[in-house]
């Protein structure tokens, strides 16, 4: 079913990142995507980073629909489907979540008490909700040195005594969250990811979203790594749009 809501608030957060607030009496749980339609233009996959009352959507300009929702105001409205997939599990009492660039936005819903961050961008302009941590629990990374770390979040995390963390939870480009899968992976840690494919439905019909036979849509998009170390085309291919077959290259 298709919900409308009336946009209440747009802030850019970071460099081409908006976050927009709308209120919707929905449950939701951390990690779960909606369906964003924009009249004439189509849907896309949107990950809700504040799963209260007001709730919110945090967009990076990144396809033509993407650039008409970061362009949205006060008073526009919002068309969308879901919450559709499933969602982050965070056991213990210290939680580490590792994000890069927006992909902090389905993170976010676990930020709270006794958690600690990976803030990870390009430069100082590209870290999402950095602010939202306490000083001594974030360490933050970028490509150009700008801030933090120079490096990636893989570079920041090798920092870290992993061991102490009761689960982690990652988010970003698959590049990234491959290398950090390869590290993680075959120790005992409880460490979960948040997977991006194309999708065109959100409800298991187009499979463009698939991945070793698995559908973001209903099976993920949050993985464990004991199940994602297992996926050959993780890391290695996805389809696009078209449907076409395409290959990251990771290893070169």
């Amino acid at each position: 079913m298709m919900v409308r809501a009336e946009v209440t608030r747009v802030a850019e957060i970071a460099s081409g990142v908006k976050k927009i607030d709308f209120e919707w009496d929905a449950k939701v749980l951390p990690g779960q995507f909606l369906m964003l339609w924009y009249p004439g233009y189509g849907e896309i996959p949107i990950s809700i980073s504040h799963i209260g009352n007001p709730k919110s959507i945090t967009v990076k300009e990144y396809g033509n629909v993407s650039k008409l929702i970061c362009n949205m105001e006060k008073g526009n409205t919002i068309y969308f489907r879901g919450p559709y997939g499933n969602h982050f599990n965070p056991k213990g009492k210290k939680i580490l979540i590792v994000g890069g660039g927006s992909g902090m936005a389905s993170l976010h819903p676990l930020i709270g008490p006794g958690v600690y961050g990976i803030v990870a961008g390009r430069t100082s302009h590209d870290l999402v909700f950095l602010d939202e941590f306490d000083r001594d629990k974030v360490t933050v990374s970028t490509d150009d040195g700008s801030m933090g770390v120079k490096g990636n979040a893989l570079d920041a995390l090798k920092l870290q005594k992993l061991e102490e963390f009761t689960s982690i939870h990652v988010c970003g480009p698959e590049i990234m969250m491959f290398r950090i899968m390869e590290h993680l992976v075959g120790r005992d840690l409880n460490v979960e990811f948040s997977l991006e494919r194309t999708m065109k439905c959100g409800i298991g019909i187009c499979d463009s979203c698939s991945i070793d036979g698995k559908q973001l849509c209903r099976d993920g998009p949050v993985f464990h790594i004991s199940e994602l170390s297992l996926m050959k085309e993780f890391g290695e291919s996805k389809l696009t749009s078209a449907g076409e077959r395409v290959f990251t290259n990771v290893h070169t």
